[in-house]
């Protein structure tokens, strides 16, 4: 299982793609508070997400809320300031994958206690980050990819008779 942990995202956009990433691959999504949008049934059905029932989302009111009721085991941090890139992780088995805000990023605090779970996504040097939405795929799809793509791989596939 592939857990992804946003901690208080601010652009509903990127949630929403997120969410989508989560709806395609079976990947559960976290949501720490604050939130900086409205993801009540109301706001959802207004943005148009209409996969939003297939995504398992649960919200806390803090980081130590959530690892108080998941633990962190397998834990992985995505920052772009992570001394390694995301290809020397071993994302076997269940794993969760922590990205922070859009604006600054993960707490330092929480960088610093998993620091040596923290990876990055290789980029060029004049380039300050990748999109939160497309971060969260890249690696959601790296640990699909090292874990065989479980319950995927027969969808979505070309047939002779298209």
């Amino acid at each position: 299982m592939i857990d992804i942990v946003l901690v208080e995202p601010e652009i509903p956009m990127n949630t929403g793609n997120i969410a989508r990433t989560c709806a395609a691959t079976g990947a559960r999504l976290h949501l720490i508070e604050p939130l900086g949008f409205d993801i009540s049934d109301r706001a959802v059905k207004r943005a148009g997400l209409d996969y939003w029932h297939l995504v398992d989302i649960s919200v806390y009111p803090s980081v130590g809320d959530f690892f108080a009721k998941h633990g962190d085991g397998n834990i992985w941090l995505a920052t772009a300031k992570a001394p390694r890139s995301y290809v020397e992780a071993d994302f076997s088995g269940d794993v969760t994958l922590v990205f922070g805000k859009e604006t600054v990023g993960l707490p330092a605090d929480l960088r610093e206690k998993y620091r040596d779970r923290c990876i990055r996504i290789p980029i060029r040097a004049e380039a300050r980050c990748l999109n939160l939405a497309n971060s969260a795929a890249i690696l959601c799809y790296e640990a699909l990819r090292q874990q065989g793509f479980p319950g995927l791989l027969d969808h979505g596939c070309m047939k002779e008779d298209f």
